[in-house]
């Protein structure tokens, strides 16, 4: 553990919360932090501050401790486990943790929640949120030795064509309106991701999903 003065931690502070920075003003259970590290490796990236309010503040923290709590977090209450570096920072007697996460080639991240149950997570502005389940479903295409099947048919073709004339499409308003079930679905707006054909727009009630208008329609066809 690099043990640093406080001299860029203020103008770390300063940025505030954002994609890839959180603060926390101390550890009392490794399972919430589980959620920021399996955000962060399934996003961008990101540093955790551990000894600083939401407001700025630096209260400081016991570092042996926080630092244990945190290896926990990576490794017992994640899934598979994550990599992280930690920074010990001094300000005026006080202590602050510095916990860093590069973006996982590994994605996708669980974090195991109170009831057990394991729950991926990325992270959007200053925000952890559930992974949607197409996002988990993309993360595993791009790992798997098979790659993909692909048929451009009618239910891709209306897919497309909702897109062209609407903005966005959510899951449960694709397998409405063109009749097919979740599994079908959920195969066909993956790889389009996949293909970089459609974005994903998380949101904290409904995850939509775009149409890439950097594509080209003509290619599809040719599919």
């Amino acid at each position: 553990m690099e043990i640093r003065k406080a001299t860029l931690l203020q103008k770390l502070i300063q940025q505030g919360e954002h994609q890839q920075q959180d603060f926390k003003f101390c550890i009392n259970d490794s399972r919430k932090i589980a959620k920021s590290l399996v955000a962060f490796a399934n996003t961008d990236g990101g540093r955790l501050l551990i000894g600083v309010k939401d407001n700025g503040n630096i209260t400081g923290v016991k570092s042996d401790e926080e630092y244990y709590m945190v290896e926990s977090a990576a490794t017992i209450y994640s899934k598979p486990a994550i990599k992280f570096e930690t920074t010990q920072w001094t300000v005026e007697g006080k202590t602050v943790l510095e916990v860093t996460i590069s973006p996982s080639p590994e994605k996708p991240h669980f974090a195991k929640d109170e009831t057990g149950k394991w729950i991926a997570y990325i992270r959007e502005g200053d925000e952890n949120l559930l992974a949607n389940r197409i996002q988990v479903e993309v993360w595993k295409k791009q790992k798997s030795p098979k790659g993909i099947f692909f048929t451009y048919s009618d239910n891709e073709r209306f897919l497309i064509n909702y897109l062209l004339g609407n903005h966005s499409i959510s899951l449960s308003k694709f397998i409405r309106l063109a009749h097919v079930n979740r599994y079908k679905a959920i195969d066909i707006l993956s790889n389009f991701v996949l293909m970089g054909l459609l974005l994903i727009r998380p949101g904290q009630n409904s995850t939509e999903f775009v149409l890439n208008h950097n594509f080209e329609q003509e290619e599809l066809e040719t599919v």
